[in-house]
Formats: C-alpha cells, sequence, structure tokens
C-alpha cells in the first residue's frame, strides 16, 4: 500500500473513531487469541504491527524523520504486544 492509500485508510479509519483505547485492547486480544490458536504466527504479528506503526506515522510530528518515529512507534508496539503475550489467559466463565 503506497502512502498515499495508507493515508485515505487513516482518514477513513478516524472518521469512524476506530482510536479509542478499547479498540487497541481489542485488537491486542485478538491477535493474542489467534496466536494462541495457531491461527496467526510470528510474521503475521509483525505485519500487523507494521500497519499500525504506518498509519500512526501519518499524523507524527513533521519534524521528526518517518523511519525514526516509526522505529520508537514500533518498540513501543513491541512492548504491548509482548506484555498481551505474557498475560495469562482468561478463565472461562
Amino acid at each position: 500500500m503506497d502512502e498515499s492509500e495508507e493515508l485515505r485508510l487513516h482518514e477513513t479509519v478516524s472518521f469512524v473513531g476506530l482510536r479509542a483505547q478499547a479498540t487497541a485492547i481489542g485488537l491486542l486480544q485478538l491477535s493474542a487469541e489467534l496466536v494462541r490458536a495457531g491461527v496467526l504466527d510470528k510474521a503475521a504479528v509483525d505485519r500487523i504491527k507494521d500497519a499500525i506503526a504506518k498509519d500512526i506515522s501519518l499524523s507524527r510530528p513533521r519534524s521528526v524523520a518517518r523511519d525514526e518515529y516509526m522505529g520508537q512507534v514500533r518498540q513501543r508496539l513491541d512492548g504491548l504486544f509482548e506484555a498481551k503475550d505474557q498475560a495469562p489467559a482468561a478463565a472461562s466463565d
């Protein structure tokens, strides 16, 4: 996806209101569940994190280089996904 398509998707998602923390938590949980079920592998999770980092970098401060900003965002995403991977699975009701 080129940057103009990424920007269009970014604006559409923002318009719908999918920037809420609840959506992000849901994505983390869904990703963890799909990894546990063997549906997603590490490469797929990395592609998900790359897509998130690219989208977030579209609204970066113009004074910061895109690659540098994406690297910082990616480190934070790695930490979030790691924390979710290490969390115990929810108990069944």
